[in-house]
């Protein structure tokens, strides 16, 4: 099993950042379902756990998700694997500052693959030693939402650039060169990611290409989600939960509509 730890600093509030991330993840989803794949939800609850985090009991909010994906995978995984490997449950357990989410793909590679993200949020610029208890043969990966070689040039937008955008609401930005060690307000989403591919030949090299796709999918989300923050940051979190649920309505009808959304693998 690999390990990776990714740490994203972001120039705001720990507590804001609990809306903005909701938001976000709500947005990407629309952008990148249409044509019978993309994201479904398929369960969102409340949920009270003493098992999530050892030793606390915390509340918060379950989902079920399911991704289809094959547009997006790598085309190398394309040719080799049918349909049904492409169709991922995503189950998280949101409990912020921490989250806690499990991959798998019961039609296909059944107990062969898991994969799990541990996240927690704090206000640091990403200097915390060991915050999710990682094992200590791990990689730690620190991205900065201004380099622009995380998204690809077929993603860029001068106006979602950290280094040219200003929020007039949170009054922050432009971001200048040094701002992961000067800006205040800081903080740090800190994500411990694990995956586990059973198949002979192949898991070394699946383990390896899912990995690297994260630099990409995390700069990306919180790239976009700061960019965003004009939209999010005077919602209630209860406005943002209406907005999640509204999104759910609006994938059943894009992905049963002919084109396909958002980023593939290869883009650049």
């Amino acid at each position: 099993m690999l390990y990776k730890e990714y740490r994203i600093p972001l120039p705001l509030d720990v507590d804001d950042f609990k809306r903005g991330q909701l938001y976000a993840v709500s947005e990407l989803c629309r952008k990148e379902t249409g044509g019978g794949e993309g994201a479904e939800f398929v369960t969102q609850r409340e949920f009270t756990s003493s098992s999530l985090i050892p030793g606390q009991t915390v509340t918060g909010t379950y989902y079920h998700k399911i991704y289809r994906l094959k547009s997006k995978a790598p085309w190398i995984l394309q040719k080799m694997l049918p349909e049904e490997a492409f169709e991922i449950h995503e189950e998280s357990w949101s409990a912020y500052p921490y989250c806690k989410t499990v991959l798998t793909n019961p039609k296909y590679m059944k107990e062969n693959f898991r994969q799990v993200i541990e996240s927690t949020h704090l206000p640091d610029n990403g200097s915390a030693e060991n915050p999710l208890n990682g094992p200590k043969k791990r990689e730690i990966i620190t991205l900065d939402i201004c380099d622009d070689t995380l998204i690809g040039k077929s993603a860029y937008k001068e106006d979602r650039d950290p280094k040219s955008f200003r929020s007039e609401k949170a009054e922050v930005g432009p971001l200048e060169d040094e701002w992961i060690e000067e800006h205040e307000p800081i903080m740090c989403a800190y994500k411990l990611v694990s995956i586990h591919f059973k198949w002979k030949g192949l898991t070394s090299l699946v383990e390896k290409t899912v990995l690297k796709q994260y630099t990409r999918i995390f700069g990306m989300f919180h790239r976009e989600a700061y960019a965003s923050i004009d939209t999010w940051y005077d919602m209630t979190f209860e406005e943002v939960q209406e907005y999640e649920l509204e999104t759910a309505k609006i994938l059943r009808k894009q992905l049963a509509e002919p084109e396909k959304r958002g980023t593939k693998c290869d883009d650049k």
